[in-house]
This record gives C-alpha cells, structure tokens and sequence, in this order.
C-alpha cells in the first residue's frame, strides 16, 4: 500500500577511506561516564550503574558543519565524545566479546541546553528537550576498527576558538566501550547502525552564535562544528 507521504531518508555518516555510507538506527549516549565531569555537574563520580539516555537519528549533523543556535535556551554547550558504531547487533553480549560488534569510532559532540536539562533534572523530569533537539548530534566520519584498532587510550580534547576547554583521556573513562556495549545489549537489542556516544570528560561549557568548536579524540579523527 502507498505511504501517505514520503519516507524520510536514513541519516547516514561518511566511512573514512570508503564510498559506502554507515546508516544509522539510533543513537544512544552514556551520562556521567567521566568522574571530573560528573563532579563539574555536581554528581557523585563513584562507579555506579551508567544512566543512559537518547537522541533521535535525525538529530546527527554529519562530518564537519554549521549547525544553528537552537531556540529556547540561553546556555548552550558542548560535550566532546568518543563514538562507538555498532556493525553487528544483539541480545545480552558479553564484555569480553563486546568490541567484536563494534565497527568503527568517531568524534561526536553532545550539544546540550544545559539550562532545559537543569530545570528537567530538578523536577525528575526526562531530558529529551535538553538532549535531542535538532542538530544536536554533531558526528565525525567513522575510522573503521579494523583500520584503527579499538582505542582505550587518547587525548579526548575540545577547543572554542584558539581556547582549550576539554581536555581528558579515553582511558579516564569509568565504564570502558566493551562494559558500555554489554550493559546497553541487556536493555535494548542492539542493530547494526547503533551509535553510542560513550561520555565526556570535565569542561563542558558554553557557545555562542559565530563561535566554531574543534574537537578531537587522538587516534580517531576531528570534528569542526560551527554555531550560526
């Protein structure tokens, strides 16, 4: 039977070295997984079970971009991170077994209405409008892991302009890519086309329209985002 109207395409994300796209299903992110950001937030950085939640697809901006000022915030921030694609799905996968259905990594920047999330936190509320709006999923092309290997170890950095913001190391994570893979494959069956933004380091801040961030994880890529 015909649609009633037509099928929105399938965000997709460049693959470096490669004419094939990586389409993606959704996207899930890791908070907290950071001990000095979750200080900077006023959390508590014990290792307690990670919190987990989503952006929609269509919120990716693939590669290098403008991305525009959202509507209905004053504090809009950036949140370097190291991105894991999922290339083989499943149910309840081991940690030991996890990076085998990993197919690449990326650079991603978690773009947060750090005062929507504030206010939604201090009422117990979700965070949708703080996290998945448009455009708030600002991804790097993919480095296949076969190509680079399954970092554990490197520069997770963020500059606005010519200042340092962020600047941590992938082996600060408190929940590592394979425990992240496993803890996520035992509450929702995991799809080729998965990206899970894996957390950010201390730092986090503000940008403003006609400001540029350049974030970076060592050994993946870099990602240049522009605020309009």
């Amino acid at each position: 039977m015909p649609d009633l109207f037509p099928v929105p395409s399938v965000p997709t994300l460049p693959i470096a070295g490669r004419e094939a796209r990586f389409p993606v299903r959704r996207i899930y992110c890791v908070a907290r997984n950071y001990a000095a950001h979750a200080l900077e937030m006023g959390m508590d950085p014990e290792r307690e079970p990670p919190f987990f939640f989503m952006k929609p697809a269509d919120a990716l901006v693939p590669g290098d971009a403008d991305v525009p000022y959202p509507p209905q915030t004053d504090d809009l921030h950036h949140e370097v991170e190291l991105v894991a694609a999922i290339g083989t799905g499943g149910r309840d996968i081991a940690p030991e077994v996890a990076l085998d259905h990993v197919y690449g990594y990326a650079v991603g920047n978690d773009l947060t209405r750090r005062d929507l999330q504030a206010a939604a936190r201090a009422r117990g509320q979700p965070w949708d409008t703080a996290k998945g709006f448009d455009h708030s999923a600002p991804v790097s092309a993919l480095q296949p892991a076969e190509r680079i290997g399954h970092p554990s170890t490197g520069a997770v950095r963020l500059r606005v302009g010519d200042t340092l913001r962020q600047d941590g190391d992938l082996s600060q994570l408190i929940w590592t890519v394979p425990e992240i893979v496993a803890l996520l494959s035992g509450l929702f069956t995991l799809h080729p086309g998965d990206l899970v933004f894996t957390g950010t380091p201390a730092g986090v801040g503000a940008v403003r329209p006609g400001e540029t961030m350049v974030a970076e994880v060592e050994g993946v890529g870099q990602l240049v985002t522009r605020i309009v």
